[in-house]
């Protein structure tokens, strides 16, 4: 593919030529003579320079005399202001709400949705002050259930134009629709269905070079809590379950006091390593956390494990916008936070993400992976690593798929939609789940919306040419890419597990272990410290036992679930998570008969 497929004509003030889909897009939006305009375009496809490109062409022409963005954060809003003087439109983004007209010198102001929501009306007279383009950044925030889909409503009406941005599918409640957006019929079940004016999908940014391909790596894992009654429950993450036990396996696997974190952490610090030693020198990664407690204990993990302090960037932090400005202009390897770099916010470097939070909303999912998709030059690749749940799972087969915003019927009883919970509660009571301990294995990849197992009979071993091409589609094929990925697990769970035993179960574990000695009482303290060694010693039989299931499923084309549905059938007993060590034998010796 020559550059000439990818980027169109110069813009008219001699900046960096437009990509091709953004030079299509500002011809449709000259002939489509409307004065609302929504484009949709996949994280990282460039929606900033088209927005300030069309910017610059309508203020050129006369057709407006001012520009207002409005973006979601503060740091955005500063994002925002830096691209609009790099391409010479001075837009001021310290604008307040305590100051009346736009100042002199400027061809506008960025503001925040929220700014807008503390007085509309202040902004609907500056916005009719003179002819304003209005730009609306991440749209999906203007929905009018909520206070600043009102007011944005009411503070730009009669704006002159409105384009509206978005770059990731996104939820609304039933009755809610975007202002400014159209709506047509044609969803399932009297649904409606925006209508944007350009749509230019990850698969389309894939083809031109836009984005990087992404590899999602599952880990599973056994986890072990304690549950309301005092017993001790175990399961796999991916064996078949309710989604009550799926939901509460996947909180204890996150647990900071357990083996699954550390050991994905070094998964990711190694694919980092490997990044920067075949040109990608600065690579980073990113940890995602579900909460700001979390988070400092995975800083600590990250330590531990590297060797090296990450940047710890929190929502409350007044200097978080600072932090990620030097994060993204550093060599640090890894950044942990929780959600301040999932909308928006540029770190090009960033390549890696570890998926370590319970949020799974499409919305949150396509804005997280979008971080690390961004492409710098040729044969960059992104790696997602993740628990290997169906949520999660169904996520990533479907990201490349076109997706507008749809308006859903309203959900069922008992429906989930919202991010898990951190623990389980009746009533007004203490919590009714302890996390106690989980281990972490390499489980499979995704690639074309299927599981690719290690265990794969087409995948032959991997040259040391192809791991330098670790995790680039068509240089390394899926099944090599598995393969490789499970060879190098065993390195990995003795490297999290040597980091975490020499320090963080001396600082973490004593709080943990007060509180199950405390919640559990004798019984319940003996269960835990007699039964750790015995888990321990049945670990390895259990991931022989995973191992098996995998190969017997490669070899037969039968679903992971359903073979451990018969094996469970022919070898009978409580689920190979629960299993005893005399039963995983049995179930072992079954399956190597059967292979």
């Amino acid at each position: 593919m020559t550059a000439d497929t990818v980027l169109g004509p110069s813009t008219s003030d001699g900046q960096r030529p437009l990509r091709a889909w953004q030079s299509q897009a500002l011809e449709l939006y000259e002939s489509a003579r409307h004065d609302d305009f929504l484009v949709t375009a996949t994280p990282g496809a460039g929606k900033t320079t088209f927005a300030l490109t069309l910017a610059s062409r309508l203020l050129a022409r006369r057709v407006v005399d001012r520009v207002v963005v409005v973006a979601p954060t503060d740091h955005l809003r500063t994002q925002w202001a830096e691209a609009a003087d790099a391409a010479g439109l001075v837009l001021d983004p310290t604008l307040t709400n305590a100051v009346g007209p736009v100042r002199p010198g400027t061809r506008g102001y960025v503001t925040t949705y929220a700014q807008v929501a503390g007085k509309p009306m202040l902004h609907a007279a500056r916005a009719t002050a003179a002819r304003t383009l209005v730009v609306l950044d991440e749209v999906h925030h203007a929905g009018d259930g909520l206070s600043w889909g009102e007011a944005v409503e009411e503070a730009f009406a009669r704006a002159a134009r409105r384009l509206c941005l978005t770059g990731t599918p996104f939820r609304t409640t039933p009755g809610e629709r975007i202002p400014f957006v159209r709506y047509a019929e044609g969803g399932a079940d009297g649904e409606l269905v925006s209508a944007a004016d350009y749509t230019y999908g990850y698969r389309e940014a894939l083809r031109d070079g836009v984005v990087r391909p992404v590899v999602f790596a599952a880990y599973t894992g056994t986890a072990r809590w304690r549950n309301s009654a005092g017993e001790v429950v175990a399961a796999s993450l991916s064996e078949p379950s309710t989604r009550g036990q799926e939901a509460t396996a996947w909180r204890t696997v996150l647990d900071p006091r357990g083996q699954w974190v550390p050991h994905v952490v070094a998964a990711m610090d190694e694919r980092i390593t490997h990044l920067r030693s075949h040109g990608v020198p600065d690579a980073a990664g990113l940890v995602l956390a579900s909460d700001q407690e979390d988070a400092r204990a995975y800083a600590r993990i990250v330590k531990k494990v590297t060797g090296e302090a990450p940047e710890l960037i929190l929502s409350d932090d007044p200097r978080a916008s600072a932090r990620i400005e030097a994060f993204t202009a550093s060599t640090k390897r890894i950044a942990v936070c929780v959600r301040m770099v999932s909308e928006g916010v540029d770190v090009p470097r960033a390549a890696v993400l570890a998926w370590m939070t319970s949020y799974r909303t499409p919305l949150f999912f396509a804005q997280a992976v979008g971080r690390v998709v961004r492409s710098r030059g040729p044969h960059e690749a992104a790696t997602v690593f993740l628990p290997a749940v169906r949520p999660l799972l169904a996520l990533a087969a479907e990201l490349e798929q076109e997706r507008n915003h749809v308006i859903p019927p309203p959900a069922q009883a008992g429906e989930d939609l919202d991010p898990l919970p951190r623990t389980e509660r009746s009533g007004e009571g203490p919590a009714q789940w302890e996390a106690l301990d989980a281990d972490a294995q390499f489980a499979h990849v995704l690639h074309g919306g299927r599981a690719v197992l290690a265990s794969d009979a087409r995948a032959p071993a991997a040259s040391a040419e192809e791991e330098e091409f670790l995790g680039l589609p068509g240089l390394l094929t899926p099944e090599q890419t598995a393969a490789l990925l499970s060879r190098r697990d065993e390195d990995l769970r003795r490297r999290a597990s040597s980091a975490v035993q020499e320090d963080l179960f001396g600082g973490l574990g004593d709080a943990a272990g007060a509180g199950s000695a405390g919640a559990g009482g004798s019984g319940g303290s003996a269960v835990e410290d007699g039964g750790r060694a015995s888990w321990r010693a049945a670990a390895d039989l259990r991931r022989e036992v995973n191992r098996l299931v995998a190969q017997l499923a490669a070899r037969t084309g039968e679903p992971h679930a359903r073979v451990h549905v018969a094996l469970r059938t022919a070898v009978p007993g409580p689920a190979s998570a629960s299993a005893s060590q005399e039963l995983l034998e049995r179930r072992r010796d079954h399956l190597l008969s059967l292979l």
